[in-house]
């Protein structure tokens, strides 16, 4: 289970406000990249916080709710959407959208601790922690808002976008996913460059 360890250690070399920072998000061939930062109080306890991939859908929303109610916490999120991902490619908009999340906590934060592998050019000190989410309590925080806040956004897409069932696979590629892109072609907020989809593309509908 994550802990406190890498935190605990950042402040014992001086970093005052240490933010986790996760997306969500990567892979799907249909809406934004989602990315959440979170700074965590000393001494932080969540009963259950854990990777959100690890976690039903139920426990991710009770643990959102939770966290996001804190208000001992700071934390920020940002999307980067399809169009964005499209124009600067999947890994570039990951990496802002990490950006955006701590820029939305404030100056405060001095060090980031980073799900993955370290982000090139990045303009906080910061270190990339190998399946960081289940590790870290401070990342584990960020995979639960961002992941939450993705799959929501994908609710929502859904009732502009019924034919395509992102309700249900929140982009994903699945079999009913990639059998509506066949028969509908993409749709506003459908990855354009991902392959799945460009070798389905048919005119884009305005609307």
């Amino acid at each position: 289970m994550p802990d406190l360890s890498f935190e605990e250690d950042c402040h014992a070399r001086g970093h005052k406000v240490v933010a986790g920072v996760d997306e969500a998000g990567r892979g799907p061939l249909a809406g934004p990249v989602s990315a959440a930062a979170v700074v965590l109080p000393s001494g932080f306890t969540c009963e259950g916080l854990d990777d959100s991939k690890r976690l039903t859908e139920k426990r991710r929303e009770v643990l959102f709710e939770r966290l996001t109610n804190d208000d001992r916490l700071q934390w920020g999120h940002a999307f980067v959407e399809a169009d964005e991902i499209d124009s600067i490619n999947i890994l570039k908009a990951t990496h802002a959208a990490m950006a955006r999340a701590v820029a939305a906590i404030g100056k405060m934060v001095d060090h980031c601790l980073i799900d993955g592998l370290p982000v090139p050019n990045f303009r906080w000190s910061h270190q990339g922690i190998v399946k960081g989410d289940g590790k870290s309590l401070s990342i584990a925080a960020a995979s639960i808002i961002a992941k939450v806040s993705r799959d929501r956004r994908m609710v929502e897409y859904a009732e502009e976008f019924p034919e395509y069932g992102f309700e249900r696979h929140k982009g994903y590629g699945t079999k009913v996913h990639l059998a509506a892109l066949q028969t509908h072609g993409p749709c506003r907020i459908h990855r354009r460059s991902f392959q799945p989809v460009a070798q389905r593309l048919l005119p884009l509908d305005p609307s």
